[in-house]
């Protein structure tokens, strides 16, 4: 069975979430739990915890099938002291909101090198900087999202993500979200290499990592390396696409996140990939 939904608003509280998924008719949501342009927001109130583990309750929404994001102006492999530790320390505030609302999964953009420092060297500071956040931490994996590579942003290589894996000490609190735009514009042609492309990722890095999937389709071709995210089958991955993933049960059970541009449609994509499941 597949739990999806989209990456809903929090605006009015971080309790709005699970109520604006089910309206949609989701099974697992997205969100963010602070401002994402913003380095630090006020702390989470009693009474938002609380409304938010009870709404979630109520809707049936277990923590596996919630994928919060992080602040987008968060950069773990950041070739700057200053910026870096002021990532860092976002980051980690980032995973103890996590903590509070009871949520065991917090899914990120690894980082940039700024094309100041060398991609190995950017890669081993996003390890280093899970390390310390995990140990400060406790019940939530680090949830890397692997990205089309635009500019200077790592992640775009299944050898990336292993890379950063390798390095992480407690591998029982890391793990990986792919997005299917990004591996598209990446250069990793699931539309017409399918099985090939999953084959490469559970060689590199290896399904027992996956803790989610963004279902995306892509306005920007194979290889672009331009994140552009497109409405499900509107793009150039195309409905046969995302037909075979959600027949697929290698991705049952983890949370397959929308993050397509049209809200107004969320409905009617959740109807129709799920319609996907039903074997002709």
């Amino acid at each position: 069975m597949k739990h999806l939904g989209p990456h809903v608003s929090a605006s009015g509280g971080v309790e709005q979430a699970p109520v604006n998924a089910h309206a949609v008719g989701a099974t697992a949501f997205a969100l963010f739990t602070k401002n994402q342009r913003q380095w630090f927001s006020s702390p989470l109130s009693q009474k938002s915890i609380d409304a938010f583990r009870q709404y979630c309750a109520d809707f049936g929404y277990a923590p596996k099938y919630i994928l919060p994001h992080d602040s987008y102006l968060i950069n773990l492999g950041h070739p700057q002291q200053e910026g870096l530790e002021k990532s860092r320390t976002s980051f980690l505030d980032e995973l103890h909101r996590c903590e509070q609302l009871g949520l065991t999964m917090l899914n990120f953009h690894p980082g940039s090198s700024l094309r100041e420092i060398s991609d190995e060297a950017c890669l081993d500071r996003i390890a280093e900087s899970i390390n310390l956040a995990l140990d400060k931490t406790q019940g939530v994996t680090a949830v890397i999202e692997n990205t089309a590579g635009q500019g200077s942003n790592m992640g775009y290589s299944f050898y990336h993500l292993a890379h950063i894996i390798n390095k992480v000490e407690d591998k029982s609190r890391v793990g990986i979200c792919i997005d299917t735009c990004h591996t598209f514009t990446a250069g990793y042609d699931l539309k017409d290499d399918y099985e090939n492309v999953w084959r490469e990722f559970g060689d590199v890095v290896g399904f027992s990592y996956l803790r989610a999937i963004h279902l995306n389709d892509s306005m920007k071709p194979l290889g672009s390396r331009v994140d552009r995210h497109h409405s499900i089958g509107q793009g150039l991955l195309g409905l046969d696409f995302f037909r075979t993933l959600m027949r697929d049960e290698r991705f049952n059970d983890i949370p397959l996140i929308l993050e397509t541009p049209d809200e107004s449609l969320w409905p009617d994509e959740i109807a129709l990939l799920h319609s996907f499941e039903e074997k002709e």
